[in-house]
């Protein structure tokens, strides 16, 4: 056998194993024919004319995910950076539209995706960019959705996934949000406080309110205890005003003598002296029986005063008999 037949041989084996070849799972090949397209293949083991036929490109049908980074400004003058991922796949019926119609679908998505974000942003202030972002996303995925479809790509979702201020930004939105909760905190500190002070003084008004009545109970058994002192010294023959003196003459010592029961007193009465009792009871005596004379005074001044003011009231006449003729 000479040595061109055998290289024949070997071309013509390799040849006939080009015509064989795999598709791999979730993938379509494109097969053209002298550069025309001919059919999509999907997975499993094809057959292609060789030296006729070849594999124009794989499409990839499982579902990709692009990550867009975007800066853009809000309504309120603030730059951020909002990362946007796109999640999106090739319809399996509409591979030809996919691989022939559009060359380069990433930088596609990332040009409506930029114009989209650009468009919405900027009608929002910053905190309203956090709050509606999910309407950022459905906005986002309309456009690409009407814009994707004439090109055979499906968009599955799309996701907001990171705002980013600036860092000034950042550090004044922490500032104000520390100062709120210091706010929210001294009010409730305030809040305690005032409890506290209302709760004091009901405690202080109560305890004063019960003080005051064992004070007037105590004061109405000392005049109760005055009374029948002065009822007994009545019935020996002591009138009120003695009586009275001599009470409070009594007191006046007992009250010495507790002073002087206690050793740890410092206290000094001056003036004192022996005679201080005799003198008080005197002077007692006599402001009593002087307020008496006082007392009697004003009573006969105060009813002459009224008689003086008391209404003119003419004499009354019996009237006069009529005359009869006689």
């Amino acid at each position: 056998m000479s040595i061109t037949l055998i290289v024949i041989l070997v071309l013509g084996f390799f040849i006939f194993l080009s015509a064989f070849f795999t598709v791999k799972q979730q993938t379509a090949v494109v097969i053209e024919r002298f550069g025309k397209f001919l059919s999509v293949r999907n997975s499993g083991l094809q057959l292609k004319i060789p030296l006729i036929d070849r594999i124009a490109g794989r499409v990839n049908l499982r579902i990709q995910q692009l990550d867009v980074i975007i800066e853009t400004k809000t309504k309120d003058n603030v730059f951020v950076k909002m990362k946007v991922s796109v999640q999106f796949k090739v319809i399996q019926d509409r591979v030809y539209d996919a691989f022939y119609k559009l060359e380069y679908p990433h930088d596609q998505i990332t040009a409506y995706v930029f114009d989209v974000v650009r468009a919405e942003v900027p009608k929002l202030i910053l905190d309203d960019v956090f709050e509606r972002k999910d309407d950022i996303a459905i906005a986002v995925k309309r456009e690409l959705n009407e814009a994707m479809a004439t090109y055979g790509y499906d968009i599955i979702n799309t996701l907001v996934t990171d705002i980013d201020p600036d860092i000034q930004v950042k550090n004044a939105m922490n500032r104000i949000n520390a100062a709120d909760r210091e706010k929210t905190a001294a009010e409730f500190e305030a809040e305690a406080s005032r409890i506290r002070i209302v709760a004091k003084a009901k405690a202080e008004a109560e305890s004063k309110r019960l003080q005051g009545q064992g004070i007037a109970d105590q004061r109405r058994e000392i005049a109760r205890g005055l009374v029948e002192s002065v009822d007994v010294l009545n019935k020996v023959g002591i009138n009120s005003q003695e009586a009275s003196a001599l009470i409070v003459v009594t007191q006046h010592y007992d009250t010495l003598q507790s002073i002087g029961a206690d050793t740890n007193s410092n206290l000094i009465l001056l003036p004192n002296s022996p005679q201080a009792g005799s003198d008080m009871l005197n002077n007692m005596v006599a402001s009593f029986t002087a307020s008496n004379q006082i007392g009697e005074s004003m009573k006969r001044d105060g009813k002459r005063i009224k008689d003086v003011d008391a209404p003119y009231e003419p004499p009354t006449y019996p009237a006069a008999e009529p005359e009869t003729e006689e």
